[in-house]
Protein backbone atom coordinates (compact mmCIF):
# COMPACT_ATOMS: atom_id res chain seq x y z
CA UNK A 1 0.00 0.00 0.00
CA UNK A 2 1.58 3.14 -1.04
CA UNK A 3 1.19 6.32 1.11
CA UNK A 4 1.68 9.98 0.60
CA UNK A 5 4.54 11.55 3.34
CA UNK A 6 1.44 13.17 4.78
CA UNK A 7 -0.74 10.19 5.57
CA UNK A 8 2.78 8.20 6.41
CA UNK A 9 3.17 11.21 8.93
CA UNK A 10 0.25 11.35 10.48
CA UNK A 11 0.03 7.13 10.70
CA UNK A 12 3.49 7.66 12.93
CA UNK A 13 1.79 9.87 15.39
CA UNK A 14 -1.10 7.34 15.60
CA UNK A 15 1.16 4.67 16.03
CA UNK A 16 3.11 6.52 18.75
CA UNK A 17 -0.70 7.07 20.58
CA UNK A 18 -1.71 3.39 20.44
CA UNK A 19 2.00 2.19 21.51
CA UNK A 20 1.35 4.48 24.48
CA UNK A 21 -2.04 4.07 25.47
CA UNK A 22 -2.71 0.77 24.12
CA UNK A 23 -6.27 -0.67 23.62
CA UNK A 24 -9.25 -0.38 25.05
CA UNK A 25 -9.92 3.24 25.81
CA UNK A 26 -12.74 5.75 24.56
CA UNK A 27 -12.07 7.03 21.15
CA UNK A 28 -12.23 10.87 22.35
CA UNK A 29 -9.56 10.02 24.61
CA UNK A 30 -7.53 8.68 21.10
CA UNK A 31 -8.56 11.61 19.39
CA UNK A 32 -7.28 14.38 21.94
CA UNK A 33 -3.97 12.50 22.14
CA UNK A 34 -3.75 12.09 18.19
CA UNK A 35 -4.46 15.96 18.13
CA UNK A 36 -1.88 16.32 20.58
CA UNK A 37 0.58 14.44 18.82
CA UNK A 38 0.06 15.69 15.47
CA UNK A 39 0.27 19.30 16.47
CA UNK A 40 3.70 18.41 18.47
CA UNK A 41 4.78 17.11 14.88
CA UNK A 42 3.90 20.70 13.44
CA UNK A 43 0.82 19.77 11.66
CA UNK A 44 -1.98 22.06 11.19
CA UNK A 45 -5.37 20.19 12.55
CA UNK A 46 -9.03 20.71 12.92
CA UNK A 47 -10.80 18.74 15.79
CA UNK A 48 -14.64 18.03 15.68
CA UNK A 49 -15.01 20.01 12.36
CA UNK A 50 -19.01 20.81 11.45
CA UNK A 51 -20.03 19.51 8.03
CA UNK A 52 -22.55 20.80 6.39
CA UNK A 53 -25.66 18.62 4.49
CA UNK A 54 -27.69 20.44 2.11
CA UNK A 55 -30.89 18.41 0.75
CA UNK A 56 -32.65 20.15 -2.42
CA UNK A 57 -31.24 23.48 -1.68
CA UNK A 58 -31.96 23.33 2.56
CA UNK A 59 -29.17 23.48 4.81
CA UNK A 60 -29.71 20.53 7.60
CA UNK A 61 -28.28 21.03 10.92
CA UNK A 62 -27.59 17.48 11.58
CA UNK A 63 -25.01 17.37 13.96
CA UNK A 64 -21.95 15.43 11.62
CA UNK A 65 -18.77 16.33 12.69
CA UNK A 66 -15.39 15.33 11.46
CA UNK A 67 -13.33 13.83 14.03
CA UNK A 68 -10.10 15.48 12.75
CA UNK A 69 -8.53 17.27 9.61
CA UNK A 70 -5.21 17.33 9.24
CA UNK A 71 -3.37 20.03 7.09
CA UNK A 72 -6.70 20.96 5.01
CA UNK A 73 -6.23 17.84 3.30
CA UNK A 74 -7.05 14.40 4.70
CA UNK A 75 -9.69 13.86 7.20
CA UNK A 76 -9.42 11.16 10.22
CA UNK A 77 -12.29 9.29 11.37
CA UNK A 78 -11.00 7.78 14.80
CA UNK A 79 -12.80 4.54 16.22
CA UNK A 80 -12.19 2.58 19.64
CA UNK A 81 -14.13 -0.64 18.57
CA UNK A 82 -14.04 -4.17 18.08
CA UNK A 83 -13.55 -4.27 14.63
CA UNK A 84 -13.95 -1.72 11.82
CA UNK A 85 -17.37 -2.14 10.09
CA UNK A 86 -18.89 -1.42 6.31
CA UNK A 87 -20.88 1.34 8.31
CA UNK A 88 -17.70 2.61 8.97
CA UNK A 89 -15.83 2.91 5.49
CA UNK A 90 -19.20 4.61 4.28
CA UNK A 91 -19.23 7.19 7.30
CA UNK A 92 -16.01 8.30 5.82
CA UNK A 93 -16.63 7.77 2.46
CA UNK A 94 -19.70 10.01 3.04
CA UNK A 95 -17.53 12.68 5.08
CA UNK A 96 -15.13 12.42 1.89
CA UNK A 97 -17.71 13.61 -0.49
CA UNK A 98 -19.45 16.07 1.20
CA UNK A 99 -16.23 17.68 2.46
CA UNK A 100 -14.59 17.31 -1.09
CA UNK A 101 -11.56 15.79 0.47
CA UNK A 102 -10.23 13.30 -1.61
CA UNK A 103 -7.89 11.38 0.91
CA UNK A 104 -9.17 9.69 4.54
CA UNK A 105 -7.77 7.78 7.31
CA UNK A 106 -10.30 5.07 9.54
CA UNK A 107 -7.88 4.53 12.71
CA UNK A 108 -9.66 2.02 15.42
CA UNK A 109 -7.52 2.08 17.85
CA UNK A 110 -8.81 -1.26 20.10
CA UNK A 111 -6.72 -3.05 18.37
CA UNK A 112 -3.40 -5.62 19.36
CA UNK A 113 -1.69 -4.11 16.55
CA UNK A 114 -2.62 -0.70 14.93
CA UNK A 115 -1.48 -1.77 11.38
CA UNK A 116 -4.48 -3.96 11.65
CA UNK A 117 -7.18 -1.32 12.60
CA UNK A 118 -6.41 1.43 9.54
CA UNK A 119 -8.35 2.29 6.71
CA UNK A 120 -7.31 4.61 3.52
CA UNK A 121 -9.65 5.88 1.08
CA UNK A 122 -8.94 8.19 -1.63
CA UNK A 123 -11.75 10.09 -3.96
Amino acid sequence: MEFDPLSKQILGCAIEVHRTLGPGLLESVYEQALAYELISNGLKIQAQLPVPVTYKAVKLDCGFRLDLVVEDRVVVEIKSVECLLPIHDAQLLTYLKLTGHTLGLLINFNVPLLKNGLKRFVL
